[in-house]
């Protein structure tokens, strides 16, 4: 992985730790010492230190002769779901409206060209695709990275998208710079995206934006089904009215406890207080 460009307090050792983990990418849990440093773009002892500070960590652990992620990694993504305090306050919101729809929903955020899957209550159906919290897909492809995208400044999308997508999906549509404007001019005017099929066969789904007190949008919400068995007329007409009124009350809760005043606990230092469920910046 090629190194930025880096100030005097940047930590050159962590970077190359991350560097390892995300070398890890779908379709190879395991990997020998060589492939992890040709992924990090590491010298070969190097990529060897780190593996091993990371396996004492419990990170990584050695499997069938090269090495492996442990579950551990996951408390990386659960730390920063769980600061944002938006699990918690989509949850049962999301879980009223997969019974009322019997179809998954999840709430994802921008990361790049990519969305990131930070919240999710599933239904046991067999999709194409996978997706748990931490899954990331191309944004332009699916009805959560509409609304995230349509959400930017109009300038600076191009640039966003042109970042490389680490996702490792290689999606069905392949919008050029009109289509993608005029999909996300779309999806401006009506406060709402669909995507029919166009990350992969048979997935639909529909998605709307959670807003902070402000009306800044700060992630978003889908309901997603299968093609084969969801019609567009069913999925516009019925779930997404659904789909509108959570978003709704997700974003009102979300609002109500930024508003709560900060806390003073006898640890605070210097006047900062400590909070007590409000998300973070």
């Amino acid at each position: 992985m090629a190194r930025r460009e880096s100030g005097p307090d940047f930590i050159e050792a962590l970077a190359r730790g991350l560097d390892v983990i995300r070398a890890f990418t779908p379709g190879r849990p395991v990997m020998s010492l060589a492939s992890v440093a040709a992924a990090a773009g590491l010298p070969r002892p190097t990529a060897r230190r780190i593996l091993l500070t990371l396996g004492e960590l419990g990170y990584v652990r050695a499997d069938s002769g090269g090495y492996a992620l442990t579950p551990r990694v996951l408390d990386l993504g659960m730390s920063y779901v769980l600061s944002q305090n938006l699990w918690q306050v989509a949850r049962p919101h999301m879980e009223r409206l997969v019974s009322l729809t019997g179809e998954s929903s999840s709430v994802a955020q921008l990361d790049g060209s990519d969305i990131v899957y930070v919240a999710r209550v599933a239904v046991p159906k067999i999709i194409t695709l996978a997706v748990q919290v931490g899954t990331r897909f191309p944004a332009m492809q699916t009805s959560l990275g509409k609304v995230l995208l349509a959400a930017l400044p109009s300038g600076s999308v191009e640039s966003v998208l042109a970042e490389p997508s680490r996702s490792g999906i290689t999606a069905r549509w392949k919008p050029d710079a009109a289509e993608r404007q005029a999909a996300l001019r779309e999806v401006r005017a009506r406060g709402w995206s669909l995507t029919d099929e166009q990350l992969a066969l048979g997935i639909r789904s529909v998605a709307a934006p959670l807003r902070d007190g402000d009306g800044r949008v700060i992630a978003a919400l889908n309901v997603t089904v299968h093609a084969a068995e969801t019609p567009v007329s069913l999925l516009t007409g019925s779930y997404l009215p659904q789909l509108l009124a959570t978003a709704s009350a997700i974003s009102a809760d979300w609002a109500a406890l930024a508003a709560v005043p900060q806390v003073l606990t006898p640890g605070s230092v210097d006047g900062h207080a400590s909070h007590y469920g409000q998300p973070s910046a």
